[in-house]
C-alpha cells in the first residue's frame, strides 16, 4: 500500500515538473488565477455580463493549453468552479446542506446535461444559476438588525408554511411591531415579501423541473392553484403555465433597496 502511494506521488511530481517546463509556451497562463478571482468577485456581486465575459476568457486560456481536449478539461473546471462557489455560499451563511445540494446539483448538470457543442452557452447558463442562487443569499443591509435577520430566516425557511405570526413568534416580538418595522425598512409588507419570495423561488421549479403547477403551488403554501396563478402573474406579468411554456420570459426578481448598514 505504501509503495503504491509513493508511486502515485512520484508520478504526479514528474508530471508537475514536465508541466513547469512546458508552461511558458502557452500565452495567458499567468493570468488564470487572477481571472478566476475576478470571476468569483463578479459572481458574488451579481455582475452577470462581466462574469460571463471573464469565464470566457478563462476558457480561452484552457483552450490554448489543451487544444482538442479542452471540452473535457472545461467540464472538469466547471465542477471545480461550482465547488468554489459553494464555499462562497457557506461564507455567506448558507446552511451547509443547501451548499452541498447546490454543489451536487451543479456537478450532476455538468456531467449529464452539458453538450459538447454548446459548452460556451452552458458556461453562460452556469453563471446565471450561480448569480441567481447567490442573490438570494446576499446579506441584507437594512438599518434594523431584526429586519435583516427576518429576511435571512425567510430565505432559509421559505418552503415551510411561514406566516407573520410564526415569524414574529420565532423572533419573540409582536406581529404588529414586526409588520411595522418590516414595511418601514423594506418598503413592502411582510405578507407581500413572502409572496414575492415564493414567486421568485417557484420560477425555478416551473422552468427546471417536471413538477405540476399544483404541486409547486402546494410546495410554497399558496392556498390553492388559482391564488398562486394570480400572485405569480401580479409580479411576473404571465401565468405559471406561460412562464413554463414560453422560455423567453425572464426571471422576475424583487430589488431590495440598497442602504448602508449600521447597527441599532
Amino acid at each position: 500500500m505504501q509503495l503504491h502511494q509513493y508511486s502515485i506521488s512520484e508520478t504526479i511530481s514528474k508530471r508537475y515538473f514536465q508541466e513547469i517546463d512546458n508552461i511558458n509556451q502557452y500565452v495567458g497562463i499567468e493570468d488564470f488565477f487572477v481571472l478566476e478571482s475576478r470571476l468569483i468577485f463578479e459572481v458574488y456581486h451579481l455582475e452577470v455580463a462581466k462574469a460571463k465575459k471573464t469565464l470566457h476568457e478563462i476558457i480561452d486560456i484552457l483552450s490554448a493549453r489543451f487544444g482538442k481536449q479542452v471540452i473535457k478539461v472545461v467540464r472538469s473546471y466547471f465542477v471545480t468552479l461550482s465547488s468554489i462557489v459553494a464555499r462562497k455560499l457557506l461564507d455567506n451563511q448558507v446552511p451547509s446542506k443547501k451548499a452541498f445540494a447546490f454543489n451536487l446539483a451543479c456537478a450532476d448538470m455538468i456531467e449529464n446535461k452539458m453538450k459538447d457543442a454548446e459548452f460556451l452557452q452552458f458556461a453562460d447558463d452556469l453563471i446565471d444559476f450561480y448569480v441567481y442562487f447567490i442573490a438570494d443569499r446576499k446579506q441584507p443591509t437594512f438599518r434594523h438588525q431584526t429586519v435583516n435577520k427576518v429576511i435571512m430566516y425567510i430565505n432559509d425557511e421559505l418552503e415551510n408554511d411561514l406566516t407573520v405570526e410564526s415569524i414574529a413568534a420565532n423572533f419573540h416580538i409582536s406581529t404588529s411591531h414586526l409588520s411595522r418595522i418590516f414595511r418601514e425598512h423594506v418598503g413592502i409588507t411582510l405578507v407581500e415579501y413572502l409572496n414575492v419570495r415564493r414567486v421568485e423561488e417557484s420560477q425555478y421549479y416551473l422552468r427546471h423541473t417536471n413538477k405540476s403547477i399544483t404541486s409547486i403551488s402546494d410546495q410554497f403554501h399558496f392556498c390553492n392553484q388559482s391564488y398562486f396563478t394570480r400572485i405569480f402573474k401580479k409580479y411576473t406579468g404571465v401565468t405559471p403555465k406561460h412562464f413554463r411554456d414560453e422560455l423567453h420570459h425572464e426571471f422576475f426578481r424583487f430589488e431590495i433597496p440598497e442602504v448602508e448598514y449600521e447597527s441599532v
